[in-house]
């Protein structure tokens, strides 16, 4: 049988109104009536109804997380940065993976306001209409962690994407390389996509450097597709010297692809990204990328979505993080230069 607050005030000898004061923290409570309530509640084995309690204040302290992909030591990261903050302010955590696809996406955003979590943060890649107006059917504060809506009208934490994929292929540029291939992720993702593709752009065309169709491939963030788009590079009459990837993983399949082929990185080809994930410092040669602050963004925006959750005042609803370029050992100067 389910022990109840009724059976602990009867094992205690106080009221149920002592015990529930007891339970929510009330200071208004004797130190030997806490006492005795508390080893009754050791004794009974007695949990709160969490349900019941929530019903009640019409707060549950629960805040849903939709993460694209939970095996990618990106997100995790970022949920590690959420799930600190959320334990500092006493919220508790529920995680629903969402695989990437925007059907699962909209059906687990509509399961967690169904849970009646008191806030969501959205971790995904393109936010489309059909997300907005999932939105829009909360009554709940709505934080988008690592990506932005292209409105910017839902608050968001990030980082400038264009302006880190910019820093990096200026990088190759400031090495000498003027044949400068880009694998991209999904130019339907605003950020790790489209984005790190317009800054791809930006640089090629500020250098007064020829933009090259071939020279773009999409992947879709896997190390296999870092390996299919550099086989397609090497398989060029003019294959580029240096790669800058939309993200380590799909960097690391590069170099392997490379290695494979016989050929050195950087001696032959360089390769830089964007994500400075913790494998980019176990591959060989060490992986030159730009740091975004993975943990500090999923911190930040647990931080903002609790000031919204408990109406206090906002001033910037928009956060953009600073990126860092970590130099290592995969991009040089071109051969013979």
């Amino acid at each position: 049988m389910t022990v109840t607050i009724y059976d602990v005030a009867r094992e205690a000898g106080v009221s149920m109104a002592t015990v529930s004061r007891v339970v929510n923290n009330n200071p208004n409570v004797k130190p030997q009536t806490r006492k005795k309530v508390f080893e009754a509640i050791e004794r009974l084995g007695y949990r709160p109804n969490a349900v019941a309690r929530g019903l009640a204040s019409k707060k549950t302290t629960t805040v849903g997380v939709v993460i694209p992909d939970i095996a990618n030591a990106i997100f995790a990261e970022v949920a590690r940065g959420i799930e600190d903050i959320a334990n500092m302010y006493h919220y508790n955590i529920i995680l629903c993976n969402a695989d990437k696809r925007k059907d699962k996406e909209i059906r687990v955003i509509n399961t967690l306001l169904e849970k009646q979590v008191d806030g969501l943060l959205f971790m995904g890649g393109a936010v489309t209409e059909e997300h907005v107006q999932a939105f829009k059917t909360s009554n709940v504060p709505i934080v988008l962690c690592a990506t932005t809506d292209e409105k910017s009208t839902i608050p968001s934490v990030d980082i400038d994407h264009e302006a880190a994929a910019f820093d990096a292929v200026n990088r190759l540029i400031q090495e000498g390389h003027t044949s400068i291939a880009m694998i991209s992720g999904t130019l339907q993702d605003p950020a790790n996509g489209y984005a790190r593709y317009q800054g791809y752009k930006r640089a090629i065309e500020e250098a007064g450097l020829p933009y090259r169709e071939e020279f773009v491939r999409v992947g879709n963030y896997k190390y296999e597709s870092g390996i299919d788009a550099m086989q397609y590079f090497l398989d060029l009459n003019e294959r580029p010297t240096a790669i800058f990837s939309a993200t380590d993983e799909m960097a690391i399949g590069a170099i392997h692809c490379i290695q494979d082929a016989g050929l050195n990185v950087p001696e032959d080809v360089s390769v830089i990204s964007v994500d400075n994930s913790r494998i980019s410092s176990m591959v060989r040669p060490l992986l030159t990328t730009v740091a975004q602050p993975m943990y500090d963004i999923g911190a930040v925006s647990m931080r903002l979505l609790t000031k919204l959750m408990k109406k206090e005042t906002v001033e910037n609803a928009k956060v953009t993080l600073p990126h860092e370029l970590i130099t290592r050992r995969s991009v040089t100067g071109p051969k013979g230069k």
